[in-house]
């Protein structure tokens, strides 16, 4: 017992010292509160993590971090600090989470908006490193530039185009974080990288087809913002929580594939890649891991258990357009669904609950179907709660809530309703306009305009009276505060609950 003891002991310190190896070969620079001024403050550029050991997504992060650290070893440091040990450092830069990533310049810090994957890290900084443009004067410099990251844009400019010059300027300081610009003025570079008239923008990509070009007079007319965003973006990739955002970002519609094998991928990527094709720059289409992501499908009006599937979702207005059809899909019907559903022909589909058989409460209780009647109603203002059954932040609220509409059902003549509906049950449809992203949310519709006011200050019953009196569109209406209650909802009830079930928190994985 003695002997297995002490072997378990020089097993367990074998480990300790690896360990101890291991730490100190690494790559990722260790900042404490007394070292992190003199590491950081002198340097051109650096990466910094601010972690918690404890943290799950930054145990995610940490051998991604690594790699991206050996990669980009003697060009740009990458360093981190642990906030559990170094609490003064990190609240000198406002980290309320973990891990939080910030790009120090000579001191001076933006936050991180890369993938959180190590190829994502080493692009995002070399972006970082350059400048805003840069000057491309060589053959060999321009086919280094033209391989140094997944996507490049490069202008192809006189030194005397003035408008130009300028234009591009700006398009690089606006989307600098996302991809590298390059220029060239040398009329023979440009003439031997095939480029047959100035100005002309081009984009170089490593998937799809290359390269696109845009000269002329789609120069002119085109919006390059657009052309830079949708062009970089490949047909039929697969989405997850690295690349979601540039779908996001893109402004266009869409289209998830769900699969959960190779073989149903393979299929749906025959079948849908002449439509993401043929409507490209108007919806994208991607596919998506449904054994990691099927909670996704109820998002696009899809059985969360039905797969394959196919549907669309507008990320701006959350409408969901759900391909249901009574065979298999083809092309064909593919292509019927993506034109209906940019045409406007195909409406997008609503969760409802069933219409309440009384509703003559003091709160008015609002369903999917009848949104437009009761919120939409332009004859009167309408303060509508969006609340999930789950909510502890909603439970509070809801004796408030109740107060207010029991008084202002008491005020005769009163065009003023208070109106609660369940957020998970029931879907917003697209004239409603907003968006739901946390529970409780709070939206004041004004009648005769239905123009939408925020409410996102204290939950106290007194606010809320004096918020009702400053937005009611008939003037003459005034609320009176009958006396304040000891368990209202204060203002450290301010932290919403996010938009998802419990469920799907736990069981699926988010983009």
């Amino acid at each position: 017992m003695v002997k297995t003891t002490l072997l378990w002991s020089a097993i367990v310190a074998s480990f300790a010292s690896i360990s101890t190896v291991l730490a100190s070969d690494s790559d990722v620079l260790s900042l404490t509160d007394k070292t992190f001024n003199e590491e950081v403050l002198d340097k051109d550029i650096m990466l910094v993590e601010f972690f918690a050991p404890w943290c799950g997504h930054c145990k995610a992060l940490a051998p991604e971090y690594e790699l991206a650290a050996t990669e980009l070893k003697g060009k740009i440091p990458l360093a981190k600090v642990d906030c559990t040990e170094n609490e003064a450092i990190c609240q000198e830069h406002g980290v309320q989470g973990y891990p939080t990533m910030k790009v120090f310049r000579k001191g001076e810090s933006t936050e991180y908006r890369g993938a959180r994957k190590h190829p994502g890290i080493v692009s995002y900084m070399k972006k970082q490193s350059l400048p805003a443009v840069s000057k491309l004067t060589e053959p060999a410099t321009l086919k280094d530039f033209k391989e140094s990251d997944r996507v490049v844009v490069v202008a192809y400019l006189s030194t005397d185009d003035k408008k130009n010059n300028e234009a591009f300027d700006s398009l690089a300081n606006k989307l600098r974080d996302d991809f590298a610009f390059g220029v060239v003025t040398d009329e023979k570079l440009a003439k031997d990288d095939d480029v047959k008239e100035r100005p002309a923008l081009v984009l170089y990509k490593d998937f799809d087809e290359k390269r696109v070009d845009l000269s002329g007079a789609s120069l002119n007319d085109e919006d390059w913002t657009n052309f830079v965003k949708s062009n970089s973006i490949p047909l039929l990739d697969q989405i997850d929580g690295d690349n979601f955002a540039a779908y996001a970002d893109s402004g266009l519609l869409l289209g998830y594939a769900f699969t959960e094998n190779k073989e149903d991928r393979a299929k749906y990527d025959e079948l849908l890649r002449p439509v993401a094709e043929k409507y490209k720059g108007k919806i994208n289409l991607v596919h998506i891991d449904a054994s990691k992501f099927g909670g996704h499908a109820g998002n696009v009006g899809l059985k969360e258990d039905a797969f394959p599937a196919f549907g669309i979702q507008d990320l701006e207005s959350n409408a969901k357009y759900p391909l249901t059809v009574t065979s298999e899909i083809t092309t064909e019907t593919a292509d019927d669904f993506v034109k209906g559903v940019l045409s406007g022909t195909i409406k997008p589909s609503l969760n409802s609950a069933e219409v309440p058989e009384s509703n003559d409460g003091p709160v008015k209780v609002v369903v999917g179907s009848q949104f437009n009647d009761i919120v939409l109603d332009k004859s009167k203002d309408v303060f509508l709660e969006v609340y999930a059954p789950w909510c502890g932040h909603c439970k509070n609220l809801a004796p408030t809530w109740e107060k207010l509409g029991e008084q202002i059902k008491g005020v005769k003549n009163g065009n003023v309703v208070i109106a609660k509906m369940d957020g998970i049950d029931n879907d917003i449809p697209p004239e409603g306009n907003m968006k739901v992203e946390g529970f409780p949310t709070l939206k004041f519709f004004k009648a005769e305009t239905n123009e939408v006011v925020d409410y996102s200050g204290d939950r106290s019953y007194e606010d809320l009276v004096k918020f009702i009196n400053e937005q009611v569109t008939d003037k003459s209406f005034k609320l009176e505060v009958i006396e304040p209650e000891n368990n209202d909802a204060k203002a450290d009830d301010k932290n919403d609950e996010p938009a998802k079930s419990e469920t799907e928190a736990v069981d699926h994985d988010e983009l």
